[in-house]
C-alpha cells in the first residue's frame, strides 16, 4: 500500500490523481461534466454527473496507474467549494440539482439580511459576507422551494453537505455524513471561532441542525469505502477545499505566505496563523487548515471569473479554438489599444462583493480583434489580483508577510498572464514544479496520515519553483494602467 489516490473534484470536471510514495503523480484520470444554467446569475450542477465523474475517474486512475485498488493506502479529497447540495437520507438521490459556488440566485435575501441588520453577526461569527456565494442562503433556497423539503428536513429524512460530503456519502455507502474545517468554514453557518456550527445563524436562516455534517481537522477518518465501489475498503483520511488544499499543496504553511490559485475563479489565501483577522477591505476571514484540532487562519481573497474569462472567449465569444492561443494572441495585441474587459459575469467578488453588476468591455476600437481581446482577458486577471492584494496588504500589515506570490491552476501555465501578474502587482511571482498543487494538498493530508509521507516541515522543503517571474514595467505605465482599471471597475459598478 505504497499509493494515494486524490479526488481533485471540480466545477467543470473531475480528475483523480494516483501519486507514489514520493509524491509523484503516475496516473491521472479526467471527466468534464455539464454546467446548467436554468435562470440568468443561476448556475447549477446535476449531483449525479457530480457522482459517476468521480467513480469512473477513480477506477481509471488506478487502472492506468496498474494498481489493484487494495494497494492505495487511502484516499484524500479536494472539492470546488460552496456549491450546496441536500439529498435523501435513506437513498443518497439529491432532491434537486447542486446550486454551484457561482450561483446568484440568493441575492434579495442576502439583501434583506444586510437590511435587516444581521451581516455584522454573520461576519463576526463565520468570518464571511452575508454574500450569495456561502453555501447557508443556497440550502435556504432549497428549502424554501423544493416543494416538502423543509418539513423533509425537520423530520431528519434530509442532509445537507459541501461537495466533499456528499461524495464521502456515496463512497462510504452512507455509512459517513461528515465534511472538514476548511469546507465547513464557506457555508456561512459555521463559527470559525468556537469551531462549531451556529444555532443562532441556522435559526435565523430556519435550518434544520440535523440536516449538518460532523466537522472534522482536515487529515482525520472520514469513513471508508464500501467494498463494491472501488473494489476494496479503503481509507478516506484527507479533505480539504480546493483552495486550502492549495495552500497546503503550495507548502504555504507560515504566516505572511501568500497563494493564487487561478483556475474558473481566482481566489488568494494569506496565511495569518492561530489568529483569525478581520478585514477592513471586504475580505474574508476563513480557516486555511486545522490539523490535531488546531486551524489555522487565512484572508482570503475571492475572483468569480479568471479562466472562465478564456472559457468565455472560446465558446461564447468564439475567438479562439483553445486557451493556450490567448499567449500567442496577447504578444500579437496593439500596444496602442487598452482594451479593458471587467469580467463581471456574475458579479463582481472581492473586494466589490456586487452581485448585481455584470460584464463590460471599455477601450475598443476600430481595430479591436481577437488579440486584444485576448490580452484584455488575461490583463483582467492580474488587475483583480492586484485589487486582492492591495486590500490584503491593508489589513495584514506584519513585516513578516512575503512579497512573493506563489501561483497555481491552469492559467498560471501561461508565461504572459504570469509575467503580467508579477508586473501589475510589482512583485516576484513564483510557479511550482507541481503545478497539480490542489491534488497535492489533499494527498498530502491523506499521505501523512497514512504515515507514507512527510510531516509539514519535511513537505514545506520539497517545494521547488518550475520558474520565478520578477516585476519588469515602468513605474509610471504601471499606474496608469491600473488606474485605467479602477475606472472600468467603477463605471460597471455604477450602471
Amino acid at each position: 500500500m505504497t499509493h494515494i489516490l486524490a479526488i481533485d473534484q471540480g466545477t467543470t470536471s473531475t480528475r483523480a490523481l494516483v501519486f507514489d510514495a514520493d509524491m509523484q503523480i503516475v496516473a491521472t484520470a479526467q471527466q468534464e461534466f455539464a454546467q446548467h444554467f436554468p435562470q440568468s446569475g443561476w448556475v447549477e450542477h446535476d449531483p449525479a454527473d457530480l457522482w459517476n465523474t468521480t467513480l469512473q475517474t477513480c477506477r481509471d486512475a488506478i487502472s492506468k496507474a496498474g494498481l489493484a485498488a487494495d494497494q492505495i493506502a487511502a484516499i484524500g479529497i479536494t472539492n470546488q467549494r460552496e456549491t450546496t447540495v441536500v439529498w435523501d437520507k435513506a437513498t443518497g438521490e439529491a432532491i434537486h440539482n447542486a446550486i454551484v459556488w457561482q450561483d446568484r440566485r440568493t441575492t434579495d435575501y442576502c439583501r434583506t439580511l444586510r437590511d435587516d441588520g444581521h451581516a455584522e453577526m454573520i461576519t463576526a461569527k463565520t468570518g464571511l459576507l452575508a454574500d450569495p456565494y456561502f453555501s447557508g442562503t443556497k440550502l435556504k433556497w432549497l428549502l424554501d422551494e423544493v416543494p416538502g423539503a423543509r418539513e423533509r428536513a425537520q423530520a431528519g429524512e434530509l442532509l445537507f453537505g459541501t461537495v466533499d460530503s456528499f461524495l464521502i456519502w456515496k463512497l462510504t455507502g452512507g455509512a459517513a455524513h461528515v465534511t472538514d474545517a476548511t469546507n465547513a468554514a464557506r457555508t456561512l453557518l459555521y463559527d470559525i471561532h468556537k469551531g462549531r456550527w451556529s444555532s443562532t445563524i441556522c435559526n435565523l436562516f430556519d435550518i434544520p441542525m440535523a440536516m449538518l455534517p460532523e466537522v472534522k481537522d482536515c487529515a482525520a477518518d472520514f469513513g471508508t469505502t464500501a467494498p463494491d465501489v472501488l473494489g476494496a475498503t479503503l481509507p478516506i483520511l484527507g479533505v480539504a477545499g480546493d483552495q486550502q488544499a492549495a495552500t497546503i499543496g503550495q507548502a504555504c504553511f507560515k504566516p505572511g505566505m501568500l497563494k493564487s490559485t487561478y483556475g474558473t475563479g481566482c481566489f488568494a489565501l494569506l496565511n495569518t496563523g492561530t489568529t483569525p483577522v478581520a478585514s477592513n477591505n471586504r475580505l474574508l476571514t476563513t480557516i486555511a487548515y486545522q490539523l490535531d484540532g488546531v486551524p489555522t487562519y487565512a484572508l482570503e481573497g475571492s475572483i468569480f471569473v479568471a479562466g472562465a474569462v478564456v472559457q468565455w472567449l472560446r465558446d461564447a465569444a468564439q475567438m479562439i479554438t483553445n486557451a493556450a492561443d490567448t499567449q500567442s494572441l496577447a504578444e500579437e495585441a496593439d500596444p496602442h489599444q487598452e482594451v479593458i474587459i471587467v469580467p463581471a459575469f456574475t458579479g463582481l467578488g472581492a473586494p466589490y462583493w456586487n452581485a448585481d453588476c455584470r460584464g463590460a468591455v471599455y477601450g475598443l476600437t476600430r481595430s479591436s480583434g481577437p488579440a486584444e481581446f485576448a490580452r484584455a482577458a488575461l490583463e483582467s486577471v492580474g488587475f483583480q489580483t492586484r485589487d486582492l492584494l492591495d486590500a490584503m496588504h491593508a489589513d495584514w500589515q506584519d513585516s513578516g508577510a512575503s512579497p512573493t506570490l506563489r501561483v497555481d491552476g491552469g492559467m498560471s501555465a501561461n508565461d504572459w498572464a504570469m509575467q503580467f501578474l508579477s508586473d501589475i502587482i510589482d512583485a516576484p511571482v513564483d510557479r511550482p514544479a507541481v503545478l497539480e498543487t490542489t491534488a497535492m494538498g489533499a494527498a498530502w493530508l491523506a499521505g501523512q496520515r497514512a504515515g507514507l509521507y512527510p510531516g509539514m516541515e519535511a513537505f514545506a522543503e520539497s517545494w521547488a519553483a518550475d520558474r520565478s517571474f520578477a516585476p519588469d514595467m515602468d513605474d509610471d505605465l504601471r499606474d496608469k494602467r491600473y488606474a485605467g482599471w479602477k475606472r472600468a471597475v467603477e463605471a460597471t459598478l455604477s450602471v
